[in-house]
């Protein structure tokens, strides 16, 4: 007994040492990439930031002077911005809305067995697949009003032709209608994922005590289906505040500023009127809106989890 105590108590250093030891070793190797990651992502941010502060005009020779917080002063007092991120956030909840409710359908029926179930699969990612500004090219030819192919099947159902993006009444519907396109598929593909990982015990014991599909969907699979979602949530979300190639090329923030976003906003603000420093202030603000909503849903997710 006594060598077995003493042989304990001096394992115990030794142990925390190695444990120290390892982590020291794994710092070693990761540090190449932490590094890496540093000045890719960090320096800038930190740039960026420094530049919101000052009042940089490219054209201007001028050299740039520190202004503290007066760009972000400007920016609350902005129609145009303020427009912008109205827009942005309807363009956000209409299209992440869709495409939950549209993938969870899909994934639902893909989860099934049927008849070339793998090909049907296969061509149902085919959107996430293709490159953005392919697809925005694709939908602007076939939203033209006079010669587009969905208002000449809008005609042949006798219904009224649509302006489509060339109508400021209709212009973010059909960004909602081309986003929600290309990117369910993406829902669908993770909740595929996680119904592959749902158990079965449930849904038998659903079974044998008569359950409608309805409520096997609604009080079994989706309730263990929601970590998985919010992890779909939280992509598309981010993702779509983001939005910038596919509105530019269908409507570079057109007609008029009907469809401009915040990120259309900021690249007219940069490259347009040449105001970087106003147009950092505008990219800290939009990042910190990101960043708010991402720690907002995970938040949310882990307070699921806990109960």
């Amino acid at each position: 007994m006594r060598m077995t105590s003493s042989s304990k108590f001096s394992t115990a250093p030794r142990n925390k040492k190695s444990r120290r030891l390892e982590g020291l070793t794994a710092l070693a190797f990761l540090s190449p990439a932490l590094l890496l990651i540093a000045l890719i992502v960090t320096f800038p941010l930190l740039y960026t930031l420094f530049q919101s502060g000052t009042d940089w005009v490219l054209t201007n020779p001028r050299p740039q002077q520190f202004i503290g917080l007066k760009n972000y002063a400007e920016l609350t007092g902005d129609s145009r911005a303020v427009a912008a991120l109205v827009r942005t956030v309807l363009l956000t909840v209409f299209s992440v809305g869709l495409q939950m409710v549209l993938g969870v359908g899909m994934a639902v029926v893909m989860n099934r067995h049927f008849f070339r179930r793998g090909l049907v699969r296969t061509l149902a990612l085919l959107p996430i697949v293709a490159t953005p500004v392919a697809i925005s090219l694709v939908f602007v030819i076939m939203m033209n009003p006079s010669s587009g192919i969905l208002n000449l099947g809008l005609k042949s159902l006798g219904l009224p032709p649509l302006a489509w993006i060339y109508g400021e009444n209709t212009v973010l519907p059909s960004l909602v209608l081309v986003d929600t396109w290309q990117w369910t598929p993406f829902v669908m593909l993770i909740a595929l994922a996680g119904l592959a990982t749902l158990p079965s015990e449930p849904y038998e014991a659903a079974r044998i005590d008569g359950a409608t599909p309805w409520q096997t969907f609604s009080k079994i699979t989706l309730p263990l289906l929601m970590p998985t979602l919010f992890v779909a949530l939280l992509f598309r979300t981010i993702d779509t505040l983001k939005l910038f190639d596919t509105i530019y090329a269908m409507t570079q923030g057109g007609p008029g500023t009907a469809s401009e976003t915040v990120n259309l906003y900021l690249y007219t603000l940069g490259f347009t009127y040449f105001r970087m420093g106003y147009a950092s202030s505008l990219v800290i603000a939009l990042f910190a809106l990101i960043l708010g909503l991402a720690l907002l849903l995970i938040k949310r997710r882990r307070q699921n989890a806990l109960s």
